[in-house]
């Protein structure tokens, strides 16, 4: 069940990177300008290390599905609902990177009527539930806190990227 589960994310996880790329073009079409390219190598390499942290500690210290798995497992797959509903209510602006395009109107719909950034929200919440399935206790408490420190920097980055050069 594990590798499926890590199957899955990862089949998921490059999905989003081909969507990514797509929106990137199209966007960039419009004039799109990108922030924060000396931060995004370390969002990927962290989100490549959370994984192999995970299967190591997983594997190496034999961790079995926690008793509250199912609860857990209901969590990460409404987490993966919010996740969709971002992407979909940005349609073309979504992107793993920080591209604006001047002029453009803030999207207003969907989950960001309510919240500023919610598929950080998302990843924040995924970095805490997928380890706690199945008690993966360092890989949650370690890349908890990296991710803390890389979402500061690209928050900040993205809120002064939109603020210049975007309409609210």
């Amino acid at each position: 069940m594990f590798w499926l589960l890590i199957a899955i994310l990862i089949a998921q996880r490059a999905a989003e990177m081909a969507v990514a790329r797509q929106n990137e073009q199209k966007v960039k079409k419009q004039g799109a300008i990108e922030f924060g390219e000396s931060h995004y190598p370390y969002i990927i390499i962290m989100h490549i290390l959370f994984f192999l942290s995970l299967i190591a500690e997983v594997l190496l210290m034999n961790k079995q599905p926690s008793s509250w798995w199912i609860c857990i497992a209901a969590a990460i797959l409404s987490v993966q609902a919010v996740r969709y509903w971002a992407l979909c209510s940005l349609g073309a602006y979504w992107n793993t990177k920080i591209l604006v395009v001047p002029g453009a109107e803030l999207v207003k719909k969907g989950p960001y009527k309510w919240m500023k950034h919610p598929n950080y929200t998302v990843v924040i919440l995924e970095i805490l539930l997928i380890p706690l399935l199945y008690q993966a206790y360092v890989t949650m408490c370690l890349f908890s806190v990296v991710n803390a420190v890389l979402l500061t920097v690209r928050i900040r980055t993205e809120d002064k990227a939109l603020e210049e050069y975007s309409i609210k």
